[in-house]
């Protein structure tokens, strides 16, 4: 299995970003999605969970202003976070279940 995570960079406060996580090596449509990040000095959180049918679930932290979406056929689940403030500043990791990717930094800044 290995997973592979674009679209970070940096951003001002209240840009968006769309990051994008392309998943290989498993049968995508049945597994759970996840987005998590990690700040500095922090333990890394769950931000947004996605099942293979599309149900959806979030930190209280980024409700309203994060959407999870996948797409079965392409074997990819995306993570568009709007209204960013500092406080998101983290690397972003995509997970299904035992497989992390290799994180994409992003960095909410004037």
């Amino acid at each position: 299995v290995q997973l592979v995570e674009s679209g970070g960079g940096l951003v001002q406060p209240g840009g968006s970003l769309r990051l994008s996580c392309a998943a290989s090596g498993l049968l995508f449509k049945f597994y759970a999605m996840d987005w998590y990040r990690q700040a500095p000095g922090k333990q890394r959180e769950l931000v947004a969970t996605i099942s293979g049918g599309g149900s959806t679930n979030y930190a209280d932290s980024v409700k309203g202003r994060f959407t999870i979406f996948r797409d079965n056929a392409k074997n990819t689940v995306d993570l568009q976070m709007n209204s960013l403030k500092p406080e998101d500043t983290a690397v972003y990791y995509c997970n299904v279940a035992t497989t992390w990717g290799q994180g994409t930094l992003v960095t909410v800044s004037e």
